[in-house]
């Protein structure tokens, strides 16, 4: 019997403005029940941040311009609908008020999603969130390699005496041994730091590259610092 795979609805069949808004028009399911991979969020949290919030909205804005993205690469030949089952499984019911207990209710989230041996597709909110994605991610698998986009590092040891904000994730990370740091790339850090000293915690805890799994952390600012800053 030949599997049939869920495909994002085209752009011919209903119109771009049209349709379910969901991560490129995909169907949604309740578990992740017959799923290789899903589209998980939002997660719409922004508590996390020191500055600009508002990133509570972009993953509902991200579905909403997803509608546009075709399922074949032209460049690559790549074509991830017609050999894997995809499908949205909704949003994360976090709460506005709380960041230690959101934390809690994203990584449990995770871990049922994981535990499925599903890969999680995460529109975030502040870079927050990454952290219990990654502490589910080490439960399941050990440590894991990472590449991280952003224009910043987000290594600092605290913000306003947390130790837990969007700009502390992978520090944090590296300290509770959910990233393998001789495995994490960081891509497209540059701009002012705080202290003249703000990089060499990183460096010093060494970040070459390898093979292995990998986590893929895309920050919008790495892109778009102006449009997108976070």
């Amino acid at each position: 019997m030949i599997k049939e795979f869920n495909q994002p609805l085209g752009g011919n069949a209903m119109a771009r403005a049209g349709g379910p808004a969901t991560m490129m028009r995909l169907p949604v399911q309740k578990n992740v029940s017959g799923l290789d991979a899903c589209f998980v969020g939002p997660l719409p949290l922004d508590i996390g941040s020191s500055n600009r919030v508002g990133s509570r909205d972009a993953p509902r804005q991200i579905r909403a311009e997803s509608s546009m993205i075709r399922p074949y690469n032209m460049g690559t030949g790549a074509a991830p609908f017609d050999s894997i089952q995809v499908a949205g499984i909704g949003d994360v019911a976090v709460t506005t008020f709380n960041l230690t207990k959101n934390i809690d209710i994203i990584e449990r989230f995770f871990d049922d999603i994981l535990g499925h041996d599903c890969i999680p597709l995460t529109p975030g909110g502040d870079h927050t969130v990454t952290l219990p994605i990654l502490r589910a991610m080490a439960t399941k698998l050990g440590p894991v390699g990472l590449v991280h986009v952003d224009a910043h590092t987000d290594i600092n040891d605290e913000m306003f005496s947390e130790k837990i904000a969007h700009g502390t994730v992978f520090r944090r990370a590296v300290e509770e041994e959910l990233i393998d740091s001789s495995r994490e790339v960081q891509i497209g850090v540059r701009g002012s730091g705080y202290a003249a000293d703000d990089f060499d915690w990183g460096v010093k805890s060494g970040v070459p590259g390898g093979a292995g799994r990998a986590v893929l952390a895309q920050i919008p600012d790495a892109d778009d610092g102006g449009g997108a800053a976070g």
